[in-house]
């Protein structure tokens, strides 16, 4: 049990509501820098929650953060209500708006929620419940400590008196706050840890408007975007005035997304900065006019703009050029195979391979990937002259506040951003471009506008997934140790490197370089950014060199944690062995018995969560059938065991289908997939027949769920692909091998 006391750095504020009842709303920095795997820099925590309670004794928590299909509208309210002590069949959730007053952290991002708000989530439920015991007591004339909580009730046991925290909820409000506040035994909780329904569930299945893309506000425009058709390319010229001729369209018009001197900062990115906005009535009427739009577009030159990233100030070069897919792979293929920067060098690497009795190589690559959210990117706008109104689903809406602010020229104050929940994001929904797209052409036009992107728009003009390409190569000796390692990686435009991460610290003489090239192609965050390729292909790697040791998958791997265990190598590793092998080997108890006949596995660490997977695939006129998959997790204590589960079994699902089908190519700057008729996606007959997931139990503190199932999982399609074809499966997707 872990206490916490809220410091002299903190403060809370306690107010009445209207008629009564108590307000509690929480702020506190902590002294503690945690650092954040979206940024990679160390931040301080900052979070804030949210307590009403009317004397009706109605209990409302606020969600402060987006959701996306995570579950943290449900799960961050049931921290608060169980060291509140209430009863959840009382609680009334509310999405919070973007509140920098109230709240910071509003964001999806990194799996960090959960990890982040814990303590300060149970601290705001444990400082009310503090206040309302001090308020009964005071009215009984009893000593607080005699005063106790169940399920929204404060008792008395020796006068046999009892009250609801309504009851007390005014009298609470008028105390003050108390400075130290401890919190439950964990045996004491009676929410956390147990399977909770989704607090959005019903109005989700009977289809509620709950989207951005629901909104409908009186006197609303609808706007299109007509960007270049390639990467490389910028606008030139445009004939608005046969377009504005048109029954239903009201104005056709280009606009600057960022000023050329514009510092941007982490998530301003933006696919094309000078686009033509078109603005209608209804929507078939934009979209026959931006059909009919005639367009002449023109190359770019090489350029610049500068970028600030949480302090780490550059000049980001933007190449001239329309790249073709084919042309890029061939680079990557070359540079993989040159020496490049090394990102770390334990032993002597060189000596290993010279001794070696076996040498294992292989080569992988992962194309460019489209996030493809089911509800396509929309924002709606209304900028006045005194506000601005806001309304949309965002991963990120703190910073795209910020970014509207210097855009627009205006004060955070006179912006409102309501959260609507995401239709998916992935990475997709940081980098809202399209929300200030929206609030341009509603300046413009002088009216409230819905922008609608279409599935073509962000499908070619989208933030991507980079392409990668890794060269790996082991020394085995002859007693089937593994001796050396060595990892050559790079991307286009990025590298996906993870240096530190195992196998780092469990191999004497290991070798990690990487290398990158530069693209006018925009990518950034998706789905467990980089580690989504870097698992996919180490631990594709771990399972042929344990072929070529003649060792069992698992247990290979348990023996090289083992040595990270007791004598790691180097001083930068960033895992737990003892953590690792603990997931590794509930896979493996899991999995003993069981009749899978072509297992592959697969376990990798990232967002602070260690997943562990076996999947069991084999092929029926010919094409891939997945029996099932087996997943263990150590991500400390679980909130919602249901959500938990359903966030595994979500994960799993999407990489099962990236890496049978995903794949984004570019010819000449444009993409070839426009659509889904020409992307695949996985379809639910392609769903595994069966995914059991099961959750290490330890003291830990909860840590990611939304990221680390993603990328463990296209190692294990790929190992058991193997067992299934008797052939190895470097690159994705796979289905472009097995067919």
């Amino acid at each position: 049990m872990k206490e916490s006391r809220v410091d002299r750095r903190s403060f809370l504020k306690v107010g009445s509501l209207a008629g009564g009842g108590l307000l509690l709303n929480f702020s506190w920095l902590s002294a503690k820098a945690v650092k954040n795997e979206v940024t990679g820099q160390n931040e301080f925590l900052e979070f804030n929650a949210f307590i009403k309670i009317t004397p009706d004794n109605v209990i409302q928590i606020m969600s402060p953060n987006p959701e996306g299909g995570q579950n943290v509208k449900t799960s961050m309210p049931m921290i608060v209500a169980d060291e509140l002590d209430a009863d959840w069949s009382q609680v009334v959730v509310q999405q919070a708006d973007l509140d920098t007053k109230h709240f910071t952290r509003q964001f999806i991002g990194g799996s960090q929620a959960i990890r982040q708000g814990w303590t300060v989530l149970r601290t705001a439920g444990a400082t009310a419940r503090q206040m309302l015991k001090e308020a009964a007591a005071q009215k009984w004339q009893v000593s607080v400590s005699e005063v106790t909580t169940a399920k929204g009730m404060l008792m008395h046991s020796k006068s046999g008196k009892k009250a609801t925290y309504g009851e007390m909820a005014t009298a609470a409000s008028a105390l003050p706050v108390p400075q130290d506040v401890k919190l439950k035994d964990r045996s004491d909780f009676h929410i956390i840890g147990t399977p909770v329904k989704n607090v959005e569930g019903k109005n989700i299945v009977t289809g509620k408007p709950l989207f951005g893309i629901d909104t409908i506000k009186e006197g609303m425009k609808i706007a299109m975007i007509v960007h270049p058709p390639a990467f490389g390319l910028k606008l030139k010229s445009y004939d608005a005035a046969s377009v504005k001729k048109l029954k239903g369209i009201i104005d056709v018009f280009d606009i600057k997304v960022f000023n050329e001197d514009y510092e941007r900062t982490f998530f301003d990115t933006t696919t094309f900065n000078e686009v033509v906005a078109i603005v209608g009535e209804d929507t078939w009427s934009v979209m026959k006019a931006k059909k009919a739009l005639k367009v002449s577009w023109e190359p770019f030159e090489t350029h610049s703009y500068n970028r600030n990233m949480f302090g780490r100030k550059s000049s980001v070069t933007v190449p001239a050029g329309r790249e073709s897919t084919s042309e890029s792979m061939a680079q990557m293929t070359a540079l993989a195979s040159k020496p490049a920067n090394v990102k770390r060098k334990d032993g002597d690497i060189e000596k290993a391979f010279e001794n070696a009795a076996k040498i294992v190589e292989a080569e992988y690559s992962a194309p460019f990937l489209a996030h493809n959210c089911m509800e396509p990117m929309n924002f709606f706008a209304d900028v006045r002259d005194d506000k601005i109104e806001m309304i949309g689903p965002l991963q990120k809406p703190e910073l795209t506040e910020q970014s509207l602010s210097a855009r627009l020229g205006v004060p955070l104050e006179q912006i409102d951003f309501k959260m609507t929940r995401l239709g998916g994001g992935y990475g997709r929904r940081s980098y809202a471009h399209w929300a200030i797209e929206a609030a341009l052409i509603s300046q413009k036009v002088k009216a409230p506008v819905k922008l609608v992107y279409s599935r073509e728009d962000d499908m070619t003009a989208g933030v991507y997934r980079s392409t990668y390409y890794a060269k790996y190569s082991a020394a085995i000796d002859a007693h089937n140790n593994l001796i050396g390692f060595k990892v050559n990686m790079g991307g286009n435009p990025e590298s996906p490197i993870h240096e530190n991460r195992f196998p780092a610290g469990a191999v004497e003489n290991y070798l990690a370089e990487d290398w990158e090239i530069p693209s006018n192609i925009t990518t950034g965050s998706f789905r467990a950014p980089r580690s989504n390729f870097n698992a996919a292909a180490e631990q594709s790697f771990l399972d042929e060199i344990a072929e070529a040791a003649g060792k069992d998958p698992i247990d290979f791997r348990l023996d090289l944690l083992e040595k990270a265990k007791s004598n790691p190598i180097g001083q930068r590793n960033d895992y737990d062995a003892d953590r690792f092998i603990g997931v590794l080997k509930l896979l493996k108890e899991k999995t003993r018995g069981s009749k899978l006949k072509n297992p592959g596995v697969s376990a990798y660490f990232c967002h602070n969560t260690y997943a562990a997977m076996v999947v069991d695939m084999e092929i029926q006129d010919g094409s891939p059938v997945v029996n099932k998959v087996i997943c263990a997790m150590d991500c400390g204590l679980i909130i919602n065991p249901d959500g938990a589960r359903n966030l595994a079994e979500g994960g799993i699902v999407d990489a099962l289908g990236n890496a049978l089908f995903g794949k984004l190519t570019f010819n000449n700057g444009a993409t070839d997939q426009q659509n889904f008729d020409q992307y695949r996606m996985i379809r639910m007959n392609e769903a595994p027949k069966a995914i059991e997931v099961y959750f290490v139990e330890n003291d830990f503190d909860p840590t990611g769920m939304g990221e680390p199932t993603f990328p463990p999982v296209f190692a294990a399609v790929a190992n058991s692909l193997y067992r299934a074809t008797g052939k190895r499966f470097y690159h994705q997707p796979f289905m472009s091998q097995l067919s």
